[in-house]
């Protein structure tokens, strides 16, 4: 899967949770609170669905989650190992 399949199908997702939110500018997702627990939880679940990896608590933190760039690091990363 290509960089690029895998940063629109985070896209996706990320809307389905917030239509309002401009996700191609943000860059701080969990630090201005724009992504909430429960949102957080939700996207986990999903981003394992859609790209068939497990994300551990060791990568379950706030800077892998604070823009789409940094999500589509980690899944790459996780696609990898």
């Amino acid at each position: 899967m290509e960089q690029e399949e895998i940063r629109e199908g985070i896209l996706g997702i990320l809307e389905e949770l917030h239509a309002d939110v401009d996700f191609e500018t943000q860059e701080k997702l969990v630090d201005d609170k724009i992504l909430d627990s429960f949102d957080l939880v939700t996207l986990v679940t999903e981003l394992g669905e859609e790209f068939d990896v497990q994300i551990t608590a060791k990568d379950f933190v706030p800077q892998n989650f604070n823009s789409v760039q940094r999500l589509t690091e980690m899944i790459l990363r996780l696609m990898d190992e």
